[in-house]
């Protein structure tokens, strides 16, 4: 059984430069709330099966997560995933896709999230939990809408 969850958000920025920004790791820093770090497991450009360590403060407290690339589409699709038993949660596996549609210089970012894995008592509370999963995600997706449009970021 999964829990799935839907955020959409318009960016006023290119579809190209939208995709390349999701998988910019090296400017989450500039706009990621709560980001401690991002260690990489490989080098260069990210590519189906890179992988990574991400550090956030959530309610005070030091979380890490690990991250994969399942898929890229470039510029309309990016799959992520990450092992919650090999980080923080412990437990279950987060799957995230994005969606890219663009007219003109406007791009709509849907992100579809897929929480799986979870059993027991960690399913109840993973219901509770989508809410606050997708509460999340909103945040990070208008964060980095906000800082790309501030920044007035052309595409290249």
């Amino acid at each position: 059984m999964s829990i799935p969850f839907e955020v959409k958000r318009n960016f006023q920025v290119s579809k190209e430069v939208a995709y390349r920004s999701l998988l910019d790791l090296d400017s989450a820093k500039d706009w990621m709330q709560g980001l401690v770090g991002i260690e990489r497991m490989d080098e260069g450009p990210l590519r189906e099966g890179s992988q990574w360590k991400e550090t956030r403060k959530m309610f005070g407290k030091e979380a890490s997560e690990h991250f994969e690339v399942v898929e890229l589409k470039e510029p309309d699709k990016i799959v992520l995933r990450c092992d919650g038993t090999k980080g923080t949660t412990g437990k279950g596996e987060f799957v995230f896709t994005y969606l890219l549609v663009s007219s003109g210089d406007q791009t709509e970012v849907t992100l579809l999230g897929e929480i799986r894995g979870l059993t027991g008592l960690s399913k109840w509370f993973g219901k509770l939990m989508a809410g606050a999963f997708k509460k999340a995600c909103a945040k990070d997706l208008d964060s980095l809408r906000d800082y790309l449009e501030k920044t007035k970021v052309v595409s290249s």
